[in-house]
């Protein structure tokens, strides 16, 4: 199955590498473009796109808004799903990455991260996965992160995890796979992924990064 791309970056040289790098592979279409967020609302109207690339800071519209629009527009809400939200931003610009991921997207890279890279994250997002970093999370993140010894946060949805569960979002807050986690609680891959499910739908929240905001913003990271 091809994968529909929408790119949209007010730099019309990185449209133009990109497009050609990604369309190099058989299951990528680049379909649309934008310079912008309020270009891209205006394209996905009228053009169906299966992940967004998008950068943060642009004229009129930056990412975090169109971001947060594409949800709202093209949502549950609005009896379709949504595309997905893959941001490409830079080391420099992470309190807006961090913004952008509360907005709803489904991760985050740098932009010169290699093009391999790029792909296995847009393959992984497609299918309804999340892309996050290691050492990206730990950095971008750590910002927000509670003191250490800080108390975890009153919130009704960590309260509806079991003893277990947290464990596995602790896990998932620092970057882990959920091979990675099998193996630190000795338990099979099967059994991690039905805990991250109950995790997400017991969270309320769409995929694993939506999730790791959450764990940090309540203090379950470092707890």
């Amino acid at each position: 199955m091809t994968i529909r791309l929408a790119l949209v970056d007010d730099q019309e040289m990185i449209r133009m590498g990109m497009s050609m790098a990604l369309s190099a592979h058989e299951d990528l279409d680049v379909v649309a473009e934008a310079r912008n967020g309020r270009e891209a609302l205006t394209v996905l109207e009228t053009t169906p796109v299966d992940v967004v690339l998008m950068d943060i800071r642009m004229p009129e519209m930056d990412g975090v808004e169109a971001t947060r629009q594409i949800q709202e527009r093209f949502g549950s809400g609005a009896g379709i799903e949504a595309p997905r939200v893959l941001i490409l931003t830079t080391f420099d610009l992470d309190e807006y990455a961090y913004d952008a991921l509360q907005a709803g997207a489904s991760g985050f890279l740098l932009k010169d991260c290699p093009m391999e890279e790029l792909v296995a994250a847009i393959r992984h997002v497609n299918r309804g996965d999340a892309v996050i970093s290691p050492v990206m999370t730990k950095r971008l993140l750590g910002h927000f992160t509670p003191p250490r010894g800080t108390e975890m946060r009153a919130d009704a949805r960590i309260q509806r995890l079991t003893p277990r569960e947290l464990e596995v979002l602790q896990h998932m807050a620092k970057g882990l796979s959920n091979a990675e986690i099998a193996v630190e609680l000795v338990l099979s891959e099967g059994t991690v992924k039905v805990h991250v499910g109950h995790v997400l739908d017991k969270l309320q929240v769409r995929d694993r990064v939506q999730a790791v905001v959450v764990a940090y913003e309540t203090g379950v990271v470092g707890i």
